[in-house]
C-alpha cells in the first residue's frame, strides 16, 4: 500500500497526541533528503524522521540512528537557525492530500515569537521538505526546484509557497452522496476502483479495492453498470470507512504472502480483503512504517554509498573481460605455431632441393603417419635458410607470447574472479561499516587511494559476518567481505569446522560450528549449502552446486588475494536458493 492520504492522516492522529506542546531539539541531516529531530515534551523525548526520498518519503517517530556528516547540509542549518528551541503548536493535513504541515512557533531574529512552518510533501520522485515563515514565504527546501526542472512550480528561497496543483479531486472526508453517485458517471466506462482513487484525493488504489470489497462489489465493475443500490452500498462502506479515519479507529497491520514471510502489502485501518493473509499487528502507526521502511530504506542508503565503489569495481570488471577476449584472439594466433616449426625443418631438410626465386616448394611431410605431400610457401626474395628462419622466427615469437600469455590470462583470471566477489560483497553489504570493509580490501589489492580518516570523524561500527543457527541447533556464519571470509575461514574456524563455498561462483564463505566432530546432521548441511548459494552471484538461479569440506582441507596459496582459497577432498550439494529458509534461521529475526 502506497503511503496515501489515509497513512498520512492516521500518522498525523498518531503525532499530534506525541508532539504538539514539545520543543524541537538536536536538528540533523544525515542524508541529502532526509531531516531528523528531537522532540521533548511532558519529561518524553521523541525522534522524528522527515524523508523527502523519492523511492520512500515518510514521517514517523523513529528509534533508529543514522551517522552524521562532520559538517551540516545548508538546510540543517536554515532549519537550525529557524526552529531548534521552537515549540510544536499543530499538524495539519491539508485537504487530506499527502502533505503534512508541522506548526512551529519560534522567535525570529529579532526576538518576535512567529510561526514557522515545516512542509513535508510525500509524492514520490516530487517529495520535497520545505520550511516557510508566518506568510508562507519559503526560508528554503531540502531539494530546490528552479524553473529549469519545473514550469508549474518553483521552490526556491524567497519564494511564495503555493500547494501542488489538486488534480480536480474532492476530499473524501467531505463526500455527499448525491455527489458521490455522480462522480461514478463519468467518463464512460471506468470501473470502480479507478473511480475512487482518481476522484478523490489521499484514496490509494488499494485504499479503493478495500472499499470495493467492504461493499460486496467487484473492483473491476464499470461504474455505469452498477444499480442504484449498488452505489448506494458502495457510498456507504466509502463513508464508513472515512468515519473510521476520522474518528482516529486505526489498526496497522503488515500482510504477508501464504507460506512465505514475504511482505505483501500494509494497512492502518484493517484490510478486509487480506483477512485469510498472515499479518502482524504494531502498537502504533510509527512502528508499522519503521518496520516496513527500515529495509527499503536501509538498502537505498547503502546502495547510494556503495555507487562509486560499485561503477569502480564493473569497470574493472569490463576491463578484465576485454584483455580475455583479446587473449583469446591471441591464442588462436598462435595456434598453428607448431606448423610454422615443422615447415622451418622441412626447408632445412630439403635446403638443397629448394632454390632462391621459389614461391613455394612441395615435400613429403615425414611428421606426418601417412607420409602425405604438402606444399610449403616460400619468400621468393630470400635464400632457402632465411626462409626456414623466417618460419622458425615466427614459432619462437609465437612460443614466447603464448608462455607470457598463460601467466597474463591466469592474473586476470585471478582479478576477474576477485572483482566478481567484491561486486558480490557489495550486494551482500548490509550496513555502513562493511561499505568501510570493503573499501578498505580495495585499497589493500591497489583499485583505490586509501582514505585518510578526518580528523574527529566517526568510524563506522566494525562489520561482523552474519550469524545464524541451523534447525539442529549448530551455529553457522556467513562473511560479507573477502578480509571478513579469510578471517573467518583461516583464523576463525576450528580444524574440524565444516566449510562452504560455492562451486567456481563467487560468493560467500560458510563456516557451520561442529564443536570438534566434523561433522553435521543432513538438514544443517542443506542450510548451509542454502546460506552459500543465497549469499553468491548465483542467488537467483537453481540447482547451485555448492562445495564443503573440512577447515583443515582449505588453504590460502601464498599471494593470492583476499577470499581466495583452494581446498581438497570435498563434497558437493545442489541447492536452489530460498530466502525464506534464510529468514526463517537468521538471529536478526
Amino acid at each position: 500500500m502506497a503511503l496515501d492520504g489515509i497513512t498520512t492522516a492516521a500518522m498525523i492522529h498518531e503525532l499530534k497526541d506525541l508532539l504538539i506542546g514539545g520543543r524541537i531539539d538536536k536538528i540533523h541531516q544525515p542524508t541529502s533528503d532526509e531531516i531528523r529531530f528531537s522532540v521533548r515534551g511532558m519529561g518524553v523525548q521523541h525522534k522524528v524522521i522527515l524523508s523527502a526520498n523519492s523511492s520512500n518519503p515518510r514521517i514517523h517517530i523513529t528509534e533508529s540512528t543514522r551517522d552524521n556528516p562532520m559538517t551540516a547540509p545548508l538546510f540543517c542549518m536554515v532549519m537550525r537557525k529557524h526552529i531548534a528551541g521552537g515549540k510544536i503548536v499543530d499538524i495539519v493535513q491539508p485537504n487530506f492530500d499527502r502533505i503534512v504541515i508541522i506548526k512551529v512557533n519560534a522567535s525570529n531574529e529579532m526576538g518576535d515569537m512567529t510561526t514557522k512552518n515545516i512542509i513535508l510533501e510525500i509524492m514520490g520522485k516530487h517529495s520535497n521538505l520545505i520550511l516557510t515563515d508566518e506568510n508562507d514565504k519559503i526560508l528554503d527546501s531540502i531539494k530546490r526546484i528552479t524553473h529549469e526542472k519545473s514550469s508549474v512550480r518553483e521552490i526556491l528561497p524567497g519564494k511564495q509557497y503555493e500547494f501542488p496543483p489538486m488534480q480536480d479531486k474532492c476530499n473524501p472526508l467531505l463526500a455527499e452522496k448525491d455527489a458521490f453517485v455522480d462522480l461514478l458517471k463519468l467518463p464512460e466506462g471506468r470501473k470502480l476502483q479507478e473511480a475512487l482513487y482518481q476522484s478523490y484525493t489521499g484514496i490509494s488504489p488499494v485504499m479503493a479495492s478495500e472499499i470495493c470489497f467492504r461493499s460486496g462489489l467487484d473492483a473491476s465493475t464499470p461504474c455505469g453498470e452498477l444499480s442504484l443500490t449498488q452505489k448506494e452500498s458502495l457510498f456507504l462502506a466509502f463513508q464508513t470507512t472515512m468515519q473510521e479515519v476520522a474518528s482516529g479507529d486505526f489498526t496497522p497491520k503488515i500482510y504477508y504472502h501464504p507460506n512465505s514471510n514475504r511482505v505483501f502489502d500494509f494497512g492502518v485501518l484493517e484490510m478486509q480483503q487480506f483477512t485469510e493473509l498472515p499479518q502482524k499487528e504494531y502498537p502504533s502507526i510509527s512502528r508499522l512504517l519503521e518496520g516496513f521502511y527500515l529495509e527499503r530504506d536501509t538498502a537505498y542508503h547503502l546502495k547510494q554509498k556503495a555507487h562509486d565503489m560499485r561503477r569502480l569495481v564493473l569497470v574493472n570488471i569490463e576491463r578484465c573481460v576485454k584483455k580475455r577476449d583479446i587473449q583469446e584472439r591471441t591464442k588462436k594466433d598462435t595456434k598453428n605455431m607448431y606448423n610454422w616449426k615443422k615447415k622451418g625443418e622441412l626447408i632445412t631438410a630439403n635446403i638443397y632441393a629448394v632454390s632462391q626465386g621459389m614461391s613455394s616448394f612441395k615435400t613429403i611431410d615425414f611428421y606426418d603417419e601417412n607420409m602425405k605431400e604438402i606444399e610449403i610457401t616460400l619468400d621468393p626474395t630470400k635464400t632457402p635458410a632465411e626462409n626456414a628462419q623466417s618460419y622458425f622466427a615466427r614459432y619462437n615469437k609465437a612460443k614466447r607470447t603464448l608462455a607470457a600469455l598463460e601467466i597474463q590470462e591466469k592474473q586476470n583470471n585471478e582479478e576477474l574472479e576477485y572483482l566478481e566477489s567484491v561486486l558480490n560483497s557489495l550486494e551482500t553489504a548490509k550496513e555502513d561499516g562493511d561499505l568501510a570493509e570493503i573499501r578498505t580490501e580495495l585499497a589493500e589489492s591497489g583499485f583505490i587511494r586509501r582514505q585518510v580518516p578526518k580528523k574527529g570523524a566517526t568510524k563506522p561500527k566494525k562489520s561482523k559476518p552474519m550469524r545464524f543457527t541451523s534447525s539442529d541447533g549448530f551455529e553457522m556464519y556467513v562473511g560479507k567481505s573477502n578480509l571478513q571470509n579469510d578471517e573467518l575461514t583461516l583464523r576463525f574456524a576450528d580444524a574440524t569446522d565444516l566449510w562452504f563455498h560455492t562451486k567456481n561462483i563467487p560468493g560467500s564463505h560458510v563456516i557451520v560450528r561442529t564443536n570438534g566432530t566434523g561433522v553435521a546432521p543432513d538438514a544443517t548441511l542443506e542450510e548451509a549449502a542454502n546460506l552459500a548459494a543465497f549469499y553468491s552471484k548465483a542467488k537467483t538461479s537453481s540447482l547451485v552446486p555448492v562445495d564443503y569440506t573440512m577447515k583443515k582441507n582449505v588453504k590460502k596459496p601464498n599471494g593470492s588475494k583476499p577470499g581466495m582459497v583452494i581446498y581438497l577432498t570435498n563434497q558437493t550439494i545442489y541447492i536452489t536458493p530460498n530466502e525464506d529458509d534464510v529468514k526463517r534461521i537468521s538471529e536478526e529475526n
